[in-house]
This record gives C-alpha cells, structure tokens and sequence, in this order.
C-alpha cells in the first residue's frame, strides 16, 4: 500500500481520501471511478491463440523433424511423413493447451473479486458492482460478505475475518477499528480489511483506501503476471539431446553420400539410403513416447493424490532439492485438537486426532471414566455449551465441522465423553449470551440448572483467572488462593511452551429470575473448572515423509504465517533437520544478498508475507537448488508459479493458487508431494531407459550400414527396411518400455543435479558400447551372409538380425544396474507383449508375399533364425553379465556431474 492507512486515526483516514462517514456523492464517485479506474485486476496483453500454437514449433528438434517429414514426402514415402507430421501436431496442441496456464490464473484471481458490494452514497446505503468501488468510498460489511477492496475500519463489532487467502493464518483473525504503531506486516493490521477477504463472524464499517491493482490482492496479481516461468530440466535436458542429433544427422547424412558416390553406387539408391538414415538419425518417436511416458506418470501420480497440470513438469519433482512447505493442513492436519487438560489440581491427556470422535482420558497414564471425575466432567460441558461451534458426527465417527476450529475442538472433545453438543443444548439450552469480543477476551452463555440458571465462561487464562474467587475441584467449591493461581499459570505455561492455545473454563450460579446477563454478574464471582490445551496435531504419514526426504537428500522447509513458538514445536514434532527460525521481520531486515548467503541455514521460517515467499524461493533458486512449493492461498500464487514446482491444494486451495501450480495435491498431505517426488524420479528413469534403447538401436543401424558400404561397398538394408525398423519396431517396442514398473529404491537415490541431463557421461559411453556391439555385428553378419547367400537373403538376414538385437535390447534396457532376473523378466508386460506382436509382424514382413514385395525380403530357413537369435542372444548376455560383475560401470555422472551412482549396494 502506498499509505500506512493503519497507523493514522480514522477520522484523518476520512479526511485523507476526502470523504466521510455518510460517503461519497453519486457525482464524486463518477469522477473517481474516471481518475482511478474500475476496482479490478487487470492481467498482461494476451498472446493470440494462434502465435501461442505456432510457438510450440519453435524447437531445433522440430525443425528436424519437419525436415525428415519434408524428405519423406520427396522421397514418395507418404505414410511415413503423415506419422511424423500427426507425432508434430499431437505435441503442439498440448504444448497449447499447456501454454494458456498463466491467463487462467489471472482470470480466476478476477473471479475471486466480490462482484457486488454494500457501499453509503449519498447518505444511503446502495447495493452496487464491485468493480464501480472507488477510493473514499463507505462499505458496509456483515457476515459472509467479501471484502471488495481494501480498506480501513471506522467500525467493528465482534469482527472476525478470514485472510487464509491472503497470510495463511487459518484462524479468522480479529478485527477491531484501533490505531496500530509501526510498520507491521499484512497480517497484523488489525484494523484493515483486505479484498478477496471473507467476515466470518460480526460486522463492520469501512472506507475504501484502495482498489484495482493498487490492492494487497492487485500486487499479488502483478506478481503473478510478472514472474517469467523458466525451463523445466527436461525441457533443457531435450534441447541439449535435440542439439546432439542434429550434429549426427548432418554428419551421417554427408558422410553415406560421400560413401556411396565414392563406392560408385548409384545416386538415387545413394539418396534413398540418405532419406532413410536421416529418419533414422532422428528417433521420430520421440515425442511420442516422452508424452506417453509423461502422461502415465501424470495417471499414476494422481493415484497418490498428487493431480499434475502441466505434462512436462512431472519429472520436475524427481530433481526436487528442497522442499518448501506450507505447515497448516499439509504437515498439520488442519483440525485443531485438545491434547491436554488441567482440572481439579491434575493433568488430563486426552488421546485422539483431528475430527475424529474417538479417544479416551487419562489421568498418570490410567484411563479414567469420565463419571467418577466431576471436574473434567463440567469442565467438557462447559465447553461445549458456551461455544457457537457444531459438529455433524457421521458414521466413521468422524466430524463435519462448522464454525471457529477452536471452538470446535472443544465440542469434539465433550464428544469423547459422549457429551454430544445436541444433547447438552436440550438439557442446558441457552437463554443469554456475552459474545466473545477481541478486548472481552472471554465469552458467556447462560442456562437453566435445577430450578435456578447457571452462566458458563469461557475464555483467556489471565481474564478468567482475575474474574475468579473460587475453584472447584471435583469435591467442591473452595477459595482459589494464590497456591492455586500459581499452579493454573504453571499449567497454562507449560501447555504455551509446547505451541498449545489454551482455554479456560468457569462457571457462577445465579438466581432463576435473572434475564439478561451483564459482566457485572461474573466478574470477580467466577468458580474457576480447567484449562484446555489444544493444537493442530501433525500427520503421522508427514513425519514418515520428512524422514524419506532426508534419506532421499531434500531438505524440508517450513513456510508458515502461524507464529514462530507453534511453527517450531510442529517442527521439532516432525523431526525436521535441524536449522534456524526465522520471523518475517527478520526477513524483511535481511537484504536479498544476506538471504542468498543465510538461507541454506534456516529450516523455518515464521509469520511470513505474501511476497516473502516469493523471496525465498528465490533465494533457494539463486543458490542452485530445485524448488517444489507448496500452498493454498492467493498470496501463495506467485512463489507457486517461481518455484520450479508449484503445489497446490486441492482441499483448502484457492482457484488461484490451483491455477498458479503446477500440481494440485487432491489429499493436502505433505506425503503425496514425497510420492510425487518418488513418482517424478520413476519417471525420469523411464525417459532415460526409452532414450538409452533409441539411441542405442538407432546409432547401431546407422554404424551398420556406414561399415558395410564402406568396406563391402553395399548397403546391408534397404531404405524401406529402416524405416520399417525405425518406425514400428522402435517405437512400438519404446512405448511399453516407458511403463517399466519401479524398483523401490528411487528414493535411496541422491537427487539429480540440476547440470545433468537425461544424457549422462556413463550413459553416453553405454549407448556407445551397446551401439558397437550392435553395428559391428550387424556388419559382420552381413559380410558373412552376402558371401555365402544371395544379396536380396543376406539383407534379409541382416533386417532381421538388427531387429532381434532391438528386442532384446529392450530387456537390457529396463535398468543400467539391475539384471531382468532381478526386476523380474516378466514383471513388465507391455514389454513382454509388445516384443511378440513386434516378432509376429517381422515373421508376416518375411514369410507373406505381399509384404515379402514390398519390402524386397525372402523367406529365411530355420537353421538361418537359429544364428540370427544367437546373435542377438550374446549381445544380451553380454550386456546382463556387465550388470552382475560390473554394475556401476556406467554410472558416472548419474545423479550428480562426474559421481558414479549411489553407495547403496547392488542386489543381482
């Protein structure tokens, strides 16, 4: 805000934005609405529909590929250019559905905005559009209404407003019209209200300071519009391989051509055998296969609760290196619960988590039975009763709740006494009330009792303490004495400094006539029950998954806007790594180049503000790491959509933030983003092992036929047979590939620097080594065969010897380290299924004479498939003993540059 609104008295806030408390003329508000604008958000220029689809052309593996489809028509071989150019638009339309993310996020921030509002004109009060609000202008506010734009009180009765969109405290936070001191964050301004904000309870009077962008919500929504979102590893990782294949199909294109016209063959088979090798060259489907690969990642994540929204950033996750987390609902489960009690001179635990009416009570370890404790007995009535909260019990005993979480803890806890709170209202109904206001620090409700009435409070320690003048204990009434003051504060204090709010509870008797109920009834009258102690009780599945993050090698920050003692005693509750806390007035003292050199150091970080976030996931970024953030509010959306990985909440999120991220967590646990982790690194495995097979089949081929037309001076395949080999059998085989089945130590694996690529340095020198082995053999079963047999047979053995070397490659390609014996040869059954419809179709190519002349092959004798199948047998043996004696032998830069692997030991 450009003023600090909050610091000034209202009557100068009045004069200040010239107007007053009946408000602004119809004819000065039409002036305003000129000079300021409408009360909206307004997002960047959209791009045209049409650029946004054109732009997913814009890629060094595209242009080759149009290139190849281009060639391919030339060269009159019609069915391949139509596979290349449908793999081309399949990839683009879902780049372009991808692309519109951005825009969709600034339109549900507009949906967000209060579309009519309550505003005094003219000294009336008028109901009109949001967006025709205007600085200076009078609102009125009443329960369930959103706050249409910003403003500062010059009312407030029993206010509670709900700002979790806005700060991330998830309590409604009281209001109140008093002047602050000092600069203070967004939530601790008291007495302003902010758009997009919902009045949870009371009402209140207020004059509009600012609209539009200038809005706490508007800098949010510039945020968003200005965060550039930079290039996921894969999509480095697939311009860098998109790079590489362009140097070899230009390098083997030029040298075939040399070759050929060098060895005399003819210039059309020279091009012919050029279009087919720069199909070849380029794994046309590549594309296809990472989409599918991606889109069954995207299947199986949201099996774990984890929904993805944008396709390529599902290996994102894998490369994760910090983990930045909201506390409330994703560590925590979101449901206050009472842990402790103090009634009659005694601890009380109470067993049970979140909404869930199941648990029992005990008193030095023994379960009691609530009827033979009076005290805890009142103490849970009291509670119930003077409280405007309510539960709805379903059959799995757990609760619907409705009103102030607190409060509702305390019902749910009477519920564990079987005090249901229906029962309580129609033995003890209400007759009067005190409501709870901020400056009262207490609440009141009084009920018939035994022919006379009975006022049951609630409240703050100290408030209800200095209104008492007796306690009861079970037994009986007695005076309440400083031994017994002093053991209720040492109580209290002990619940305090294990993060707990704690509630106290009293009681007076009074005469059956009495009809209203005044505080001059209770004060100072007071029987002092108990103390109840609750908090937001972590997940027990999130403890789990902080420990697998640190064996995995993430580091888990908490980012909370609850205050600093609560934010570290979950952290100390989760068993987080070690590290200091921070509020966001220190943060806010720290320069950007002080939080770049301290960050690294601090595990939590407290009472943070909106654009706070957005600062550490900066600085985390500058600092090398890959960032995953999660959050549920409006002001969580710009460090979601900066963040590497931005997580939503499916459950308590905004459509804002859903918009912003790039995942959503259906469950709004802290386990599902660890499962997404693990899922992220499955799938990058699966990239490398389709991409290992490509470029290893496709390399060998190429190897093959460059060996044989340069010493034999005949080309062992023809232009069709590679195509056919390229098209179907790679692909068909690679897609199944893609759905390799985990190992289950993804987990145990350090995570992937974000400097290394899909291509690693010991997975390059395996596809050389493989590619080698395969292109050698090629040629030397060709040189073998075109002795002995005719040419048109020695192809045929040659086709169909690279063919088999594919499928068994595809075995060996399943894991660089384990053996198919140890995954489990048929553990995969795609693969399996997918290698004997690709050994069906090679059969009918050989043995049908349609296809025998289309493709220019013969039929083969059994004894010719006996050496073929051998071949390709040694290969695989080869490769498969490597992984027993020498497992980690192309591991080198794996995970980390210039590292081999993990410590972990090898199971053969």
């Amino acid at each position: 805000m450009v003023e600090r609104y909050y610091n000034i008295p209202a009557r100068q806030v009045l004069r200040g934005l010239e107007s007053s408390r009946d408000g602004l003329t119809s004819t000065e508000a039409k002036l305003r609405l000129a000079r300021y604008g409408p009360n909206i958000l307004t997002g960047r220029k959209k791009t045209p529909p049409l650029v946004v689809f054109l732009q997913q052309f814009l890629s060094p593996l595209i242009y080759v590929l149009l290139l190849a489809g281009v060639i391919s028509i030339i060269a009159g071989h019609l069915t391949d250019a139509i596979v290349v150019f449908g793999v081309l638009l399949i990839n683009a339309v879902i780049g372009f559905l991808q692309e519109t993310r951005a825009e969709k996020a600034m339109e549900a921030l507009i949906r967000m905005a209060a579309p009519r509002a309550s505003v005094r004109r003219d000294g009336v009060v008028k109901d009109i559009a949001a967006r025709d609000i205007v600085p200076g202008d009078i609102i009125i506010l009443e329960t369930g209404d959103k706050v249409p734009a910003d403003g500062r009180l010059l009312e407030a009765v029993n206010l509670k407003l709900s700002e979790a969109i806005l700060t991330g405290e998830s309590v409604p936070v009281d209001k109140h019209e008093v002047v602050l001191k000092g600069e203070l964050p967004v939530s601790d301004r008291k007495n302003m209200v902010f758009m997009g904000t919902v009045v949870a309870y009371g009402r209140a009077v207020a004059v509009a300071a600012e609209t539009g962008m200038n809005t706490e919500m508007g800098r949010i929504a510039a945020g968003i519009r200005d965060v550039k979102p930079e290039k996921t590893p894969l999509q480095k990782s697939i311009g860098r391989l998109s790079r590489y294949l362009i140097i070899l199909f230009l390098g083997v294109c030029a040298l075939l051509v040399i070759l050929g016209l060098v060895k005399g063959l003819d210039w059309l088979e020279v091009f012919l055998l050029a279009v087919a090798a720069a199909v070849s060259a380029i794994p046309e489907g590549l594309p296809a296969v990472v989409t599918v690969v991606l889109a069954v990642g995207m299947r199986m994540m949201a099996q774990r609760n984890a929904i993805i929204r944008k396709l390529v950033a599902v290996e994102t996750l894998g490369s994760a290196t910090v983990i930045c987390s909201d506390k409330t609902g994703t560590l925590t489960l979101n449901q206050m619960t009472v842990r402790r009690m103090y009634v009659g001179g005694r601890r009380v635990d109470v067993t049970g988590e979140g909404y869930l009416v199941a648990g029992e009570f005990s008193i030095n370890g023994q379960k009691v039975d609530i009827k033979t404790q009076p005290a805890l007995e009142l103490h849970l009535r009291i509670g119930a009763l003077c409280n405007d909260a309510s539960i709805g019990i379903e059959e799995d005993r757990c609760c619907s709740v409705y009103g102030d979480p607190t409060e509702a803890s305390l019902v749910v806890a009477a519920a564990k006494a079987d005090l249901l709170r229906e029962k309580l209202d129609k033995a003890y109904p209400r007759l009067d009330e005190i409501p709870f206001q901020s400056e009262k620090l207490y609440m009141a409700t009084m009920h018939p009792s035994n022919g006379k009435k009975v006022a049951y409070v609630k409240g703050a320690v100290e408030k209800l303490l200095s209104f008492s003048k007796y306690i009861y204990d079970g037994q009986g009434t007695k005076p309440l004495g400083e031994a017994e003051k002093q053991a209720i504060l040492e109580a209290n204090n002990a619940m305090a400094n294990e993060a707990m709010r704690v509630i106290a509870t009293a009681y007076i008797d009074l005469p059956g006539d009495l009809a209203d109920l005044e505080e001059e009834h209770i004060r100072g009258k007071l029987v002092f029950v108990g103390l109840s102690g609750m908090d937001d009780p972590p997940r027990e599945e999130a403890r789990e998954s902080i420990r697998l993050c640190r064996k995995a090698g993430i580091k888990v920050i908490m980012i909370t806007g609850d205050n600093i003692l609560t934010a570290e005693s979950v952290a100390r509750q989760m068993e987080m790594p070690p590290g200091r806390a921070v509020t966001g007035q220190e943060l806010a003292a720290m320069s950007d180049e002080e939080l770049v050199l301290q960050v690294e150091d601090i595990s939590v970080f407290a009472r943070i503000e909106p654009i706070q976030k957005l600062r550490i996931v900066n600085a985390l970024k500058s600092r090398g790491h890959v960032v995953a953030m999660t959050g549920d509010g409006v002001n969580d959306a710009p460090a979601l959509k900066a963040a590497n990985i931005g997580i939503a909440m499916g459950i308590t999120g905004t459509d804002v933030a859903k918009e912003a991220g790039d995942m959503t967590l259906a469950d709004d646990n802290f386990a599902s983003v660890v499962a997404a982790v693990d899922e992220g690194r499955v799938i990058f495995n699966r990239l490398r092992s389709v991409i290992f097979f490509l470029l290893s089949t496709t390399i060998g081929e190429l190897l093959a036929l460059v060996l044989s037309i340069f010493f034999l001076g005949t080309a062992p395949l023809l232009a069709v047979q590679i195509i056919w080999n390229n098209l179907l059998t790679d692909t068909a085989v690679a897609v199944p590939l893609g759905l390799e089945p985990r190992i289950g130590d993804e987990l145990e694996q350090p995570p992937r620097h974000r400097s290394v690529g899909i291509i690693y340095p010991g997975m390059l020198w395996r596809i050389l080594f493989m590619a080698g082995l395969m292109g050698i053999g090629g040629f030397l079963i060709f040189n073998w065969a075109q002795a002995i047999y005719s040419l048109e047979e020695a192809r045929t053995i040659t086709f169909c010897t690279l063919v088999t070397f594919e499928w068994f490659r595809s075995f060996n390609a399943r894991s660089d380290e384990y053996t198919v014996f140890k995954l489990g040869i048929f553990k995969n059954r795609w693969l399996v299924l997918s290698v004997l419809v690709a050994v069906l179709l090679q059969l009918a190519v050989v043995y049908l004479p349609p296809l025998q002349t289309a493709f220019q092959t013969v039929p083969l004798a059994i004894e010719r498939w006996g050496i073929i199948i051998l071949a390709g047998g040694s290969l695989f043996a080869a490769e498969e003993l490597r992984k027993v004696f020498f497992p980690r032998l192309f591991s080198r830069g794996k995970w980390q540059p210039g590292i081999s692997g993990s410590n972990k030991p090898i199971e053969k």
